[in-house]
C-alpha cells in the first residue's frame, strides 16, 4: 500500500512558490542522497521549467558513496543541471554553494545584481541547517522531523546571493509505491503517517539484498535468514525486543531497524540506484496509462449510460 502525507500547508506553499518562481534566476533542490529519485519533487521540475538547478545530494555522509557518485553522473545528463554531494556536518562544503549559483547565472554577477535564488526540497532533508550555514547564523528552524518550515522566508546573504526559503513539500500523491516506502524510511514522512512493521519489512528486504554484509555485521547475525520477517525476528531476538512469553515484539524491532538506518548505525547504505529509477519510471508510466485508460472508458460509458436515458 502507497503512504501518502500531503497536510494542508504544503497545498499553500507550492501556490506561493508558484507566484514568486517568475522572479528566481536559480533554483536549488536539496535531495536525500540515500534516495536521489524517490526524494527529487516532481513539482519543483514542473515549477521551475528551464532555470538552471543546483541538486544537492544532502546526508551523503549517511549514503553509500560509490552509488552517490552515479547518481551526481545520471542527474547532470539534464540540460541546466549540477549536482553536488554534501553533508551539514561540514560546513566547507556547503559554502561552496555561492561560488557555484555565481558560476551558473554569470550574467547577474556581472552587472552587480544579487543572484535570486530559492532553494526547495521535501521535509526532513536538511534544507533549514543548510540555509543557516549559509547565511552564517540561525534563520531556519530546525528539527529531525519532518514539515517544521511552514512559511515563505527571503534571506539575503549579504554576498550577492538572495536565497528564498520555502516549506518542504511533498506532492499531493506518490504514484511510485516503492518511493512512498523510501521516503517513510528515511523520515520524510511524518511516522504517525505510516505502519512502522510494513515499512521496517520493506527496508529489511532491501537490505537483504543489496546489503547483506552491513546487516550480519551490525547485528552480529552468523547466518542471514532469507525473508523480511525472519531478519526483523533475527534482529528482534538479538536486541532483545520480546512480549512476554519471548514472543518478538515487532513494532519494537522496526522501529529500532528504520531509527538506526537513519542515524547511519548501519553504516553507509543507499535505497535506489540510477538503474532502479529507470525500471520504476517505466512501471510508473505503464500504470498511470492504464489508470487514464481506465478513467476515459469510464467516462464514456457514463456518457452512453446518459445519452441511453434521454432518449427512453
Amino acid at each position: 500500500m502507497a503512504i501518502q502525507w500531503y497536510p494542508g500547508h504544503m497545498h499553500k506553499a507550492r501556490k506561493e512558490i508558484e507566484e514568486v518562481m517568475p522572479q528566481v534566476d536559480l533554483v536549488i533542490e536539496v535531495l536525500d542522497a540515500r534516495i536521489p529519485y524517490s526524494s527529487e519533487n516532481p513539482v519543483v521540475s514542473s515549477l521551475r521549467g528551464d532555470k538552471p538547478c543546483i541538486k544537492l545530494l544532502n546526508k551523503s555522509d549517511l549514503a553509500d558513496p560509490e552509488t552517490t557518485q552515479r547518481w551526481i553522473e545520471y542527474l547532470e545528463r539534464e540540460q541546466g543541471v549540477k549536482a553536488m554531494a554534501i553533508t551539514t556536518l561540514q560546513a566547507a562544503q556547503v559554502k561552496k554553494i555561492p561560488d557555484l549559483c555565481r558560476k551558473f547565472v554569470p550574467s547577474r554577477d556581472k552587472i552587480e545584481k544579487d543572484i535570486r535564488t530559492m532553494i526547495m526540497g521535501i521535509p526532513n532533508v536538511g534544507k533549514s541547517t543548510i540555509i543557516n550555514t549559509l547565511a552564517g547564523r540561525t534563520i531556519a528552524k530546525t528539527g529531525n522531523e519532518p514539515a517544521v518550515t511552514k512559511v515563505q522566508q527571503r534571506i539575503n546573504l549579504r554576498n550577492g546571493i538572495v536565497l528564498s526559503d520555502t516549506p518542504g513539500i511533498l506532492w499531493p500523491k506518490v504514484d511510485n509505491e516503492k518511493s512512498s516506502y523510501r521516503l517513510a524510511i528515511t523520515g520524510a514522512i511524518k511516522d504517525t503517517a505510516m505502519e512502522y512493521e510494513d515499512v521496517a519489512m520493506f527496508a529489511a528486504e532491501y537490505f537483504l539484498q543489496a546489503y547483506p554484509e552491513a546487516i550480519a555485521e551490525r547485528y552480529k547475525l552468523k547466518e542471514l535468514p532469507d525473508t523480511d520477517i525472519e531478519l526483523l525476528e533475527a534482529i528482534g531476538r538479538k536486541r532483545g525486543a520480546l512480549r512476554p512469553g519471548g514472543r518478538i515484539d515487532l513494532h519494537k524491532v522496526s522501529e529500532l531497524v528504520l531509527h538506526e538506518f537513519r542515524s547511519g548505525k548501519i553504516g553507509q547504505l543507499s535505497l535506489e540506484t540510477p538503474e532502479m529509477a529507470e525500471i520504476e519510471k517505466e512501471e510508473v508510466a505503464i500504470l498511470m496509462a492504464k489508470k487514464e485508460a481506465e478513467k476515459q472508458a469510464k467516462e464514456e460509458a457514463e456518457k452512453l449510460k446518459r445519452s441511453g436515458k434521454r432518449y427512453k
